[in-house]
């Protein structure tokens, strides 16, 4: 992948460790691993795929002897529910972990607690949160266009987005539907960037084209079904159902919009300790690592996934959308697309 965050790596600890030493004072009180221990658990609510998450569930488990209780939702679900239980005070969460837009949402309504990491220490300094309460970005979601290999050969498949207008892909692509998943808006809302004069057109006749679903894994469902020949959604599901035998590929893009996520420490966690020493692992390299492994694109130098030319990708990180504008584009982007 050619591009990354902006800044230089961040070579000294020292700093790292001090400001997250006076962030959390309490914890050099105690060894984290015992206490974490003591705890017995850590409840985690994030959009990342469970199977994925298994890998990193199991890891933590393995090194640590705590068990992850993970609960798996779509995004506007997520950022639905952590909403819930924050205004009613019944936090039943220690850590989240999702998508930038809903992340900033949550952060201003003061969902999570400051924490700095040691594992933050090896970002780039640009990336840090100044109120030190969200990770650095450490993974990007890609969105592209994927296409199934039986219903379309490398030379039939679209070379570039506006492609996707040919008569011929009239109602054979499928998609998130952007008035209801936040990222499906925050993608369309970047490809002004990228389309210019063009976004609009585009577009409308985007929405002419498509038939919405509710998020990104069953449009790809309906790829790898065959039902759809082209779908809008992750790259890396190309690698991640094509181990299963899914004859999947994707086309790429210059430039790729990619999505960051980050993770973030609840303001009144159930398992404090248990809480923060998962995030040390999460994003440690370690922990990117094994993501990767799995078919993140993380954001580590060095580190890619196992998909076919990523090294390679020109990723372009998306600008996020704080409430007011995703509300904005939400309803402008309904003026166009409805579900038949």
């Amino acid at each position: 992948m050619r591009s990354r965050p902006s800044g230089t790596w961040l070579l000294c600890a020292t700093l790292v460790a001090a400001i997250a030493f006076a962030l959390t004072p309490a914890r050099g009180a105690v060894d984290p691993v015992a206490a974490a221990r003591q705890e017995g658990r850590v409840v985690v609510y994030g959009s990342l795929e469970s199977p994925i998450f298994d890998i990193v569930q199991h890891l933590f488990r393995d090194k640590y002897g705590i068990s992850v209780e993970y609960f798996r939702l779509a995004t506007n679900r997520l950022l639905d529910r952590v909403l819930t239980e924050v205004r009613t005070g019944k936090p039943q969460f220690d850590v989240v972990l999702t998508n930038q837009s809903p992340m900033l949402i949550l952060k201003k309504e003061g969902a999570f607690a400051a924490y700095l990491s040691p594992s933050y220490a090896a970002y780039p300094a640009a990336s840090l949160d100044r109120d030190g309460i969200l990770s650095p970005p450490y993974r990007a979601v890609v969105v592209g266009i994927v296409y199934n290999t039986r219903l379309v050969t490398a030379q039939e498949a679209p070379k570039s987005l506006t492609d996707l207008l040919a008569d011929k892909w009239k109602g054979k692509v499928v998609m998130p539907d952007p008035t209801q998943h936040i990222t499906a808006a925050v993608w369309l809302a970047n490809l002004q960037t990228v389309l210019g004069q063009q976004y609009r057109p585009f577009v409308e006749r985007l929405a002419a084209q498509a038939v919405l679903v509710d998020s990104f894994d069953p449009a790809m469902q309906k790829v790898v079904a065959g039902e759809f020949p082209l779908g809008l959604t992750y790259v890396k599901y190309v690698y991640i159902m094509g181990k299963e035998g899914a004859p999947l590929d994707y086309v790429r893009l210059d430039p790729m919009l990619a999505e960051t996520h980050h993770v973030a420490l609840a303001a009144r966690p159930p398992h404090p300790a248990a809480a923060r020493l998962f995030i040390d692992l999460f994003t440690s390299r370690l922990g990117l690592h094994t993501l990767a492994q799995a078919g993140e694109f993380v954001l580590a130098q060095g580190i890619y996934p196992p998909i076919k030319d990523a090294q390679k990708l020109h990723l372009r990180l998306m600008r996020d959308l704080d409430e007011q504008q995703l509300r904005g584009w939400r309803a402008e982007f309904g003026e166009f697309f409805r579900r038949r």
